[in-house]
């Protein structure tokens, strides 16, 4: 069966008294970075199974795992960004014309 991007979920499962998530994963990069931490560290994650379509299935420690949250950007800062950007870019301009 082929599943359409948008069924290929990443499934983060946990309940307040366990120590660990189980995690459902097809994004490539993740299923990477889940089996190499898998192969270094095999007591604090392991993979439990993996089914034909593409997806890994694992066991990870709870106090492995992190969730970032980034605000957005202000308009005051976007500008500041932008102003920087538009210096180096006029510099990198500038040296790689002297350079021929």
């Amino acid at each position: 069966m082929c599943l359409s991007k948008y069924e290929k979920e990443t499934i983060l499962l946990t309940s307040e008294g366990d120590d660990f998530y189980d995690i459902q994963v097809y994004d490539s990069k993740l299923k990477r970075r889940l089996t190499d931490f898998a192969t270094k560290y095999p007591d604090l994650c392991r993979i439990t199974r993996q089914d034909p379509d593409g997806c890994i299935f694992c066991i990870i420690d709870k106090s492995r795992v992190s969730i970032r949250l980034i605000p957005p950007y202000s308009d005051e800062r976007k500008n500041a960004a932008r102003e920087i950007a538009k210096k180096l870019s006029a510099k990198n301009q500038s040296t790689s014309e002297s350079e021929e």
